[in-house]
């Protein structure tokens, strides 16, 4: 394991895991904590894990920004959230585009830059009693670290430019209604269930899933004819692998498939 300024990576098995920890501050991200969670997110995905689970420790999943460091800057505001976000944006991009699923459980509370920590990820599963709420224009600021991008995707830019804009607390369940969670749990139940589901993707056939998440996320940008094109290749070279012939194989076998012969 290692942890710096808060923010804690680690190998579970195949699952690699990054948690908040820093609840006495909610979690949020000034100048240091966002530097350790970049080198974390890097660090983490060097060691090629079969998914990633993020997670916090506390009733706050991420405040955001931290607002004592902002007071404190004052009329240098600007400097540090260039000093916060040159690290931080590479690395969330890295992280959300990397070939390999990625899972997020939103334990409670989740606001400004942690909206795009917990919305990068293809799996976002929350507790029961979360809420999301921006928070930039109640401050006089603008979105970052792919919150609006992360939330325009999964809940369609009209709606995100309205919770954007009114920064109101959004509940559990309107979050999930709008999508821009998947799953609900009671609190207890969120943790493990969060871990299930990392573990279950990670021991998957990983270049299966690299290719769905791969189509999945750049439809937009083809034409119909060139995303065929795209299908009709990867799956010619997953229809020769050794996990299409194991996963095959089990299908008939009526058995779990035991993936990673590649």
């Amino acid at each position: 394991m290692d942890e710096r300024e808060g923010i804690a990576w680690w190998r579970d098995g195949a699952v690699g895991r990054i948690e908040l920890r820093r609840p006495e501050r909610a979690n949020t991200l000034g100048r240091s904590a966002a530097l350790a969670l970049a080198r974390a997110i890097d660090d983490l995905l060097l060691t090629e894990p079969g998914a990633v689970l993020l997670t916090a420790q506390g009733a706050v999943f991420c405040g955001g920004g931290d607002i004592d460091e902002f007071t404190a800057a004052a009329d240098t505001l600007d400097t540090l959230v260039a000093d916060i976000l040159k690290p931080l944006h590479p690395a969330i991009e890295r992280l959300a585009l990397a070939p390999l699923p990625v899972v997020s459980a939103i334990s409670g509370s989740v606001g400004g830059a942690g909206v795009g920590l917990a919305l990068c990820a293809d799996f976002v599963l929350a507790a029961e009693h979360m809420k999301l709420r921006t928070g930039y224009a109640a401050i006089g600021l603008s979105p970052d670290v792919g919150s609006s991008y992360f939330l325009a995707r999964r809940v369609g830019g009209q709606r995100a430019k309205q919770w954007l804009m009114l920064s109101e607390p959004v509940d559990a369940q309107v979050c999930l209604a709008q999508g821009a969670v998947d799953a609900l749990y009671p609190a207890a139940e969120l943790g493990p269930e969060a871990l299930a589901l990392a573990h279950r993707l990670a021991n998957g056939a990983r270049d299966s899933l690299v290719a769905i998440k791969s189509l999945c996320e750049g439809w937009e940008q083809r034409s119909l004819s060139e995303h065929l094109a795209l299908e009709q290749s990867l799956l010619s070279e997953r229809a020769r692998s050794a996990d299409a012939r194991e996963g095959i194989q089990a299908f008939v076998q009526k058995r779990s498939p035991r993936f990673g012969g590649d």
